[in-house]
């Protein structure tokens, strides 16, 4: 069905067609969009002339010839599940040109088959962890599993104050959101384990349907403290395991025990930022023994390098599974995105909105306002988006995931709208043309002023 506008052009109101449906299982690709459920190469089955001869006109994607047996197979899977529409006077069909192309024109060369949807796997594939980390650049065969939750969106508990904590918890898991972002710095694990709880015991979620991230912070790093901050982050949250932990800075600092203060923050308990040495390799072989413990699923890194990737993908028995890092139009760091995800890692993007959240911190002025960008804005209004949807679209069709936060249940709601549409290669260059290299969360900036310690990491 569809309604006229008053300019001339048409309004779908709803989904004419079945074979049209929103195809959200795309394993590490993250794109989320409406598109056909039935394969684009059942077009080249359906006849065959001078210009179409299905042996020839369909290959593997090493070009390699497909059997006959699996052609037909494909052409009858085609044939059982086609879609019969008996058109009416007046009926429509409503394409869209940018994502959906249909031709006889000739073709040079065959078509590839690179990938193909044929719904769900029948069971659970479990793949055992290799016994050594393999070769840079190799990824893991896991990564091409679906991924759990399906869901992408990630949502975050920095700066949510404790009054309110448990509620913003309980609320954001009512609304839809899986993945949860914790730390043991943001000192409201403690709430966020009472919102996880009642959620549970309300019967909203199960603890299997979850996936809780925390963090080690820095005065944890050295082997025989890593469990001592494991465990009170697992205290506090009310849980028997973490889904997922990851070191937070690439900085190691004096232990500061917990009885004395938690969080331990960046100073000691004269009130001093104390660096300490420290092997990063030592830290990351505690943190696998806390996967061969069955504590936590799985283990990665947050604000790393490159450089220091290599060296922790050069020496590791359990690979790290995931990066998060500072990401938005203002910082979009390609390279390390790049490189992260061609070594099998996910990429979990924060500070996606840019400034927003480090105004009242005094670390970014209203002149570095993403959302109040005139490209951010211009795409916003074609769109009939908000600036911040337009924001976590980007995140997501850059293939990581994007880390919202809010107090606001009408602002959840508002960030988990972003899977109805989609942006275009031009604006998806005009946002990457935005890119500044300007980070926000910097312990080279922050740590000199604010501690008096001289604490870079990126350069």
């Amino acid at each position: 069905s569809w309604k006229w506008r008053d300019d001339g052009c048409v309004t779908i109101t709803s989904e004419p067609i079945s074979g049209v449906r929103l195809v959200t299982d795309h394993c590490q690709n993250q794109v989320y969009q409406w598109t056909f459920a039935n394969s684009i190469i059942a077009a080249f089955l359906g006849w065959i002339d001078s210009r179409n001869n299905p042996k020839d006109a369909l290959r593997f994607g090493n070009f390699d010839e497909m059997p006959s047996d699996v052609l037909q197979s494909i052409a009858n899977f085609m044939q059982q599940n086609r879609i019969l529409y008996t058109w009416k006077h007046g009926d429509i069909m409503a394409l869209n040109n940018k994502l959906v192309m249909h031709s006889r024109n000739p073709f040079t060369g065959p078509r590839r088959v690179l990938a193909s949807i044929w719904g769900s796997p029948k069971e659970e594939i479990h793949l055992e962890q290799p016994p050594r980390g393999k070769a840079i650049g190799l990824r893991p065969e896991s990564f091409y599993l679906p991924q759990h939750p399906a869901d992408p969106l990630v949502f975050g508990f920095w700066k949510v104050g404790k009054d309110v904590c448990e509620d913003v918890a309980y609320e954001a898991i009512s609304r839809g959101y899986r993945r949860l972002d914790c730390a043991c710095d943001y000192g409201n694990e403690i709430e966020v384990g009472k919102g996880i709880r009642r959620a549970i015991q309300d019967g909203l979620v199960t603890r299997q349907e979850l996936f809780i991230t925390s963090k080690l912070w820095n005065t944890f790093h050295k082997p025989e403290n890593v469990p001592i901050g494991f465990r009170k982050t697992l205290q506090d949250l009310q849980l028997d395991y973490l889904d997922e932990y990851l070191i937070h800075f690439p900085i190691s600092m004096e232990y500061v025990p917990i009885e004395k203060k938690y969080p331990p923050e960046w100073t000691n308990m004269n009130d001093e930022m104390v660096l300490v040495p420290n092997d990063m390799c030592a830290t990351w072989k505690a943190m696998e023994d806390l996967v061969d413990q069955g504590l936590v699923q799985s283990i990665g890194l947050c604000n790393f390098a490159t450089q220091l990737l290599r060296q922790i993908l050069s020496t590791c028995r359990i690979r790290p599974t995931t990066l998060q890092v500072e990401l938005h139009p203002h910082n979009s760091q390609e390279h390390l995105v790049r490189f992260a995800q061609e070594v099998g890692m996910h990429v979990t993007a924060f500070s996606v909105l840019g400034a927003s959240s480090y105004l009242e911190l005094g670390m970014a002025s209203q002149g570095d306002m993403l959302m109040q960008d005139p490209v951010v804005s211009a795409i916003a209004e074609a769109k009939l988006k908000t600036p911040a949807q337009i924001l976590l679209r980007w995140a997501l069709q850059r293939n990581t995931l994007p880390l919202c936060k809010t107090s606001t249940g009408s602002r959840m709601d508002e960030n988990r709208n972003v899977f109805d549409f989609y942006l275009n290669g031009s604006e998806m260059k005009a946002l990457n043309g935005l890119n500044k290299n300007r980070r926000y969360n910097d312990p080279g900036v922050f740590c000199e002023p604010g501690m008096g310690t001289f604490c870079p990491i990126y350069e």
